[in-house]
């Protein structure tokens, strides 16, 4: 994949500053996810989740789009702990059904 070095702002500047630090971190601990959720002190699953979710904002960046309030409310609660991924999954996807049906109509 080629990133298009014309462009003055470079698709990571479009990532928080939490994003920014996490994603630093990961390159100074040779991209071990095991030594990053040792050095946040929380276990590899949540940091595995935490990644995805930068993925996920980097592909909708790449793409020209920002991802949706609902979502980021939703992948912030997991990483703190206060819902299931499950659980946010399917909140996701229940509230992605009635938009579309809400468009619909």
């Amino acid at each position: 994949m080629a990133f298009d070095s014309s462009n003055s702002k470079h698709v990571l500047a479009s990532l928080p500053p939490e994003d920014l630090d996490f994603i630093t971190e990961l390159v100074l601990r040779s991209g071990s996810l095991k030594e990053v959720a040792e050095s946040y002190g929380v276990s590899y699953p949540t940091i595995r989740l935490r990644l995805d979710r930068i993925i996920e904002r980097l592909k909708l960046a790449l793409d020209g789009r920002t991802p949706d309030a609902l979502s980021v409310l939703l992948a912030q609660m997991v990483e703190r702990g206060e819902l299931a991924p499950s659980a946010a999954r399917s909140i996701r996807d229940t509230a992605r059904k009635v938009a579309a049906t809400d468009s619909e109509v």
